[in-house]
């Protein structure tokens, strides 16, 4: 199946610096292309633990007796690994982008290509699904997830004109909401509507409290020398990750005590500044021109 092609592959396994004897973990198996340089990677005695809340994910399964892919959101991922015994690992790895393959299957529901099932749910067994949003949320929390998810200037006016539709019709289509977004567009409607439908997808799939939960737990359970390396796609993901491996938290600015004391960080930057794709990489992939990777180190 044609799934995903791996953004800034070499760069973040390199990155990870890896032990062929080590035990590592991809949060976000999708296609499996960094699970497989990762695996190309270890030695014998070296094991990979991956995770992806999408069950098509699975059908791209790498036969290897070192790898173990697990159906489940990333932020569980500790839980279960505890609960198999896995107390340390060496690496850990996440792919924060959404897969070709998802963008380009209808029954995902992320597009805004016209006939589509406003779904959005990565994993389908969760219950809210960008429609239940649409017809249900109120003015309010609907004005909110477009300005912090999706950054959208007239966020008020566009959560009026949904409320209001939806007086008449259920949203069920992406032909729906296409109709709402058509009639107070900005510039072209697909500069317009892309932010608008990440905001929708952020919300169903609860994506930042996951990642920070992911972050803040995995980061507990990396042996000293171990790394952490992360590729993010939009300003809202990048930000929590740039913060949380410059201070161990997600504010701006980190917290002090009464003293102007920070707490003690027992990690470090690998890369001061994050690494983007090269020319190379955009011309094979377009995609991957917003992809950032961060890496961080446990020192202590």
């Amino acid at each position: 199946m044609e799934y995903h092609k791996s953004v800034l592959l070499n760069e973040s396994i390199d990155g990870l610096h890896i032990r062929p004897n080590g035990v590592y973990v991809d949060m976000t198996y999708g296609g499996g292309g960094h699970s497989k340089l990762i695996l190309d990677k270890l030695g014998p005695e070296g094991r990979l633990y991956a995770f992806d809340q999408d069950e098509s994910a699975l059908q791209n399964r790498i036969d290897d007796d070192r790898l173990m892919l697990i159906h489940q959101n990333f932020e569980h991922a500790c839980d279960y690994l505890l609960a198999i015994g896995i107390q340390e690992v060496d690496g850990v790895l996440a792919d924060l982008g959404v897969s070709s393959f998802q963008l380009n299957n209808d029954a995902s529901g992320f597009s805004y290509r016209p006939e589509i099932d406003l779904d959005m749910r990565m994993d389908k067994s969760m219950t809210t699904s960008a429609k239940d949003v649409l017809n249900s949320y109120s003015e309010e929390m609907l004005q909110q997830i477009f300005q912090r998810y999706g950054e959208v200037r007239n966020a008020k006016t566009l959560a009026q004109k949904i409320v209001e539709l939806r007086q008449t019709q259920k949203f069920q289509k992406s032909n729906d909401l296409n109709e709402v977004l058509r009639s107070i567009q900005f510039g072209t409607f697909e500069s317009y509507a892309a932010p608008i439908y990440q905001a929708l997808r952020i919300e169903v799939n609860q994506e930042l409290p996951a990642l920070e939960r992911m972050l803040e737990t995995s980061s507990k359970h990396i042996k000293v020398g171990g790394r952490m390396s992360i590729i993010t796609f939009h300003s809202l993901e990048d930000r929590a990750v740039k913060n949380f491996m410059k201070y161990g938290e997600f504010n701006d600015e980190p917290t002090t005590d009464i003293f102007g004391k920070r707490p003690v960080w027992t990690w470090k930057l690998y890369n001061k500044k994050p690494i983007g794709p090269t020319e190379e990489e955009l011309k094979i992939n377009p995609r991957s021109r917003s992809a950032k990777l961060r890496v961080m180190e446990r020192v202590g």
